[in-house]
């Protein structure tokens, strides 16, 4: 008997919309999916408490760089919530009878992207709005708050790109492991292997999701050498324009690969 997924037993061809709740369906019916944007969510409030508990907030830090000290982890988070989304259906076999009720790969591929959007946008933005609140009122007065708005958008968005990154990763390995592994090292390997590259450095380590993350939320860490002398925002559009050119990798890669 052939298992069917939710988007063939709804529509025989399915566009976008009825791909997008498919999606939807399956991401909400994965407890490792759902456990991981619910960490992800979670680990930005948890990390302001920790700042304000152990007393670690560094002397010329911001209020707001301290109490978004996690969010790298978070976004890490992000990341591999991304990766699974795609290569768990290569893993389980499901994904050959999605292509089959809509076989316009780009379009599953946007639906999966989208509903990543939805469970990460706003529970991020949310996540670090009430991290910076409670840091603000558990962190010393005596430290700058920093400029929250609009860059509290701006980390809110560094975790979707984070998301469809992974998910751009997952298409293209296919194995969930080694997807997590990639996606993850993409994230942290610029700023390892920055420092070895001499006058490069600055261009390397500022390429990457987490050099914008940190560079929006302020914090001390994020200096020229370490992250790249781009602002924040140029570096989160360059690292969109990576994301992108590297979904569209991938769409074509489902398209002309066998499942």
């Amino acid at each position: 008997m052939t298992t069917r997924t939710p988007l063939a037993a709804a529509h025989p061809r399915a566009g976008f919309r009825q791909a997008y709740a498919a999606e939807w369906i399956k991401f909400v019916s994965v407890r490792s999916l759902l456990w991981t944007t619910v960490a992800t969510a979670l680990v930005p409030v948890l990390g302001a408490v920790f700042v304000a508990a152990t007393s670690s907030l560094q002397p010329d830090d911001t209020v707001l760089g301290g109490s978004l000290t996690l969010s790298v982890v978070a976004q890490m988070l992000a990341a591999v919530a991304g990766a699974l989304t795609v290569s768990g259906e290569y893993t389980a076999g499901t994904l050959r009878a999605t292509l089959s009720a809509c076989p316009r790969g780009g379009t599953v591929l946007a639906a999966k992207g989208a509903v990543l959007a939805t469970v990460l946008y706003v529970p991020a933005l949310v996540s670090c709005g009430a991290a910076y609140v409670l840091g603000g009122a558990l962190l010393p007065a005596s430290h700058p708050a920093g400029e929250p708005l609009p860059a509290l958008f701006g980390v809110a968005a560094s975790f979707v790109l984070a998301g469809w990154l992974g998910l751009a990763v997952g298409t293209l390995v296919r194995h969930s492991a080694g997807s997590v592994g990639a996606v993850l090292g993409l994230l942290v390997l610029p700023s390892v292997f920055g420092p070895l590259l001499g006058a490069a450095e600055p261009w390397v380590a500022g390429f990457s999701p987490t050099a914008a993350l940190e560079k929006l939320t302020q914090t001390s860490d994020a200096t020229a050498d370490a992250v790249g002398s781009l602002g924040a925002w140029p570096s989160l559009l360059l690292v969109a324009g990576c994301t992108a050119a590297l979904l569209l990798a991938a769409a074509v890669a489902l398209r002309a690969r066998d499942v």
